[in-house]
C-alpha cells in the first residue's frame, strides 16, 4: 500500500514498450519477515494456485505453456499467442477485444489437445526455468577433446552450496542471460525478475530478488508471493530457518490503465487483515518432486479480486 501510494505521489509519467503509459519511479525495497507469515496481500485476493504452478513450472525448468494451460493457469496466455498471429501474418487484434479473446481462448485449447502445435506455438523461448535449470555454456576444445555445448543448472547448484559454504556471497542465480534475450523476446518476454541471491545467518535463509521491471498492480504480488515461496521451499531442502524476502524494485510502475484500480485497493487501507500461513510437505527434500499437492495455503482471508487489463 505504501509503494502504490508513492508511485501515484511521486511517479513520473513515461512511455513503454506496450502503447500504455506508466506512472514510473526509479528503485524501490520492500521486506518481509518470512516468520511474520506468508506475503500474499488481504487487500484484494490474489489466485495462489497460479503463483504455486507457475513457480513449480520455473523449478522444474520448463518453458513451455501446455503445463500452465493443463493447470488452467493463463498468466502467460497473451504473450505466445501474438507471437502465434505475428509469425503466421495474421492481424493481430486490439488486447482484450471480443475477437482477441475468441482467438486465445481457441490458442490455448489447440495447445492444451495437440501436442504438435503445443511443441511449434506453446514454447516460450529460453525463459526463466531454462536459465534457472540448463544455462548454455561452451567449452573449447583442449587435450583432444572438441568444443561442445553444455548447461549449468544453477538452482541445484546454490542448493548445494548453501549446503556447503552457507556464508558465499555468490549465491546468485540470473535469469539474465544477454546473449538469449532476443530468443526470449519472440514469444515471451525478457525476464523481469531477473536476479535473486540467498544468504545465511544465524541458521535462517534471506533471499533478496532485483526485479529490473515492476508492474506493481498485476505482477509485484505474485512476484512477491513466488519468490517467498521458493525461499521457504529452498530453507526446507537446506535444513534451514526462515529469515526475510527482500523484494528490490528497478522501474516500478503503474500502467495508466491501473490507476483507478489502486485507488480502490488503497481505499481498503484500513481493513489490511492478518497474514496467512503457508504448509509444506515436510517430506520434500529435493528441488524436483514438488508438486500442487504439497502447499496449503491457510486462513487466507482476503478482500475480493480488483480486475484490470494485462499490458502484451
Amino acid at each position: 500500500m505504501d509503494l502504490l501510494e508513492h508511485i501515484i505521489k511521486n511517479g513520473a509519467v513515461k512511455t513503454d514498450r506496450t502503447g500504455t503509459g506508466t506512472r514510473s519511479v526509479l528503485g524501490y525495497q520492500m521486506r518481509f519477515d518470512l516468520n511474520d507469515g506468508f506475503p500474499l496481500l488481504t487487500t484484494k485476493k490474489v489466485p495462489i494456485k497460479s503463483i504455486i504452478h507457475e513457480l513449480l513450472w520455473f523449478m522444474r525448468g520448463d518453458t513451455n505453456l501446455k503445463y500452465l494451460a493443463d493447470n488452467n493457469v493463463h498468466i502467460w496466455d497473451e504473450w505466445p499467442y501474438k507471437a502465434y498471429l505475428i509469425r503466421n501474418k495474421i492481424k493481430v487484434p486490439k488486447t482484450g477485444s471480443e475477437e482477441w479473446n475468441s482467438g486465445l481462448k481457441k490458442f490455448i485449447e489447440k495447445i492444451k489437445n495437440d501436442e504438435k502445435f503445443a511443441k511449434d506455438y506453446g514454447n516460450l523461448g529460453p525463459i526463466y526455468g531454462y536459465q534457472w535449470r540448463s544455462w548454455p555454456a561452451y567449452a573449447e576444445a583442449s587435450a583432444g577433446k572438441p568444443a561442445h555445448k553444455y548447461y549449468i543448472d544453477q538452482l541445484n547448484n546454490v542448493i548445494k552450496e548453501i549446503k556447503k559454504n552457507p556464508d558465499s556471497r555468490r549465491l546468485i542465480i540470473s535469469a539474465w542471460n544477454v546473449a538469449d534475450l532476443k530468443e526470449m523476446e519472440k514469444a515471451g518476454l525478457p525476464p523481469c525478475h531477473c536476479l535473486f541471491q540467498f544468504y545465511v545467518v544465524d541458521g535462517k535463509l534471506s533471499c533478496q530478488l532485483y526485479q529490473r521491471s515492476c508492474d506493481t498492480f498485476l505482477g509485484v504480488p505474485f512476484n512477491i508471493a513466488s519468490y517467498a515461496l521458493l525461499t521457504m521451499i529452498v530453507a526446507q531442502i537446506c535444513e534451514l530457518d526462515l529469515g526475510e524476502f527482500v523484494w528490490t524494485g528497478g522501474d516500478v510502475h503503474l500502467y495508466s490503465n491501473h490507476l483507478e484500480q489502486a485507488k480502490l485497493q488503497l481505499s481498503r487501507r484500513n481493513d489490511i487483515r492478518p497474514l496467512p500461513k503457508m504448509k509444506i510437505n515436510p517430506g520434500k527434500k529435493k528441488i524436483d518432486d514438488f508438486t500442487i499437492d504439497d502447499f496449503e495455503l491457510v486462513d487466507y482471508n482476503p478482500h475480493e479480486g480488483i480486475k484490470a487489463p494485462i499490458a502484451v
